[in-house]
């Protein structure tokens, strides 16, 4: 199917040259970026729920920094104890 888009010249360019460096058309690179684009937001919205110690972690916190998980869990813990 054709379509029509507006890109910005930069990432014009930059898509093109990649396609160019991948031996692919720009069309076939557009359509590969896109699938593999949703194909990741369909798996962010199925992402699985990490938990420390049986506690859902809260999100945005980075789960390879063991300081991080050690500074939430004392956070956690002084919270409910108060």
């Amino acid at each position: 199917m054709r379509t029509t888009i507006d890109l910005a010249d930069e990432v014009l360019e930059d898509a093109k040259a990649a396609a160019f460096r991948r031996g692919v058309t720009f069309s076939e690179f557009l359509e590969e970026a896109l699938r593999a684009y949703l194909l990741g937001v369909n798996r962010a919205a199925c992402a699985p729920l990490h938990t420390v110690r049986g506690e859902v972690v809260q999100a945005g916190l980075d789960l390879d920094r063991v300081s991080a998980l050690i500074v939430a869990d004392d956070e956690l813990s002084y919270c409910k104890s108060r």
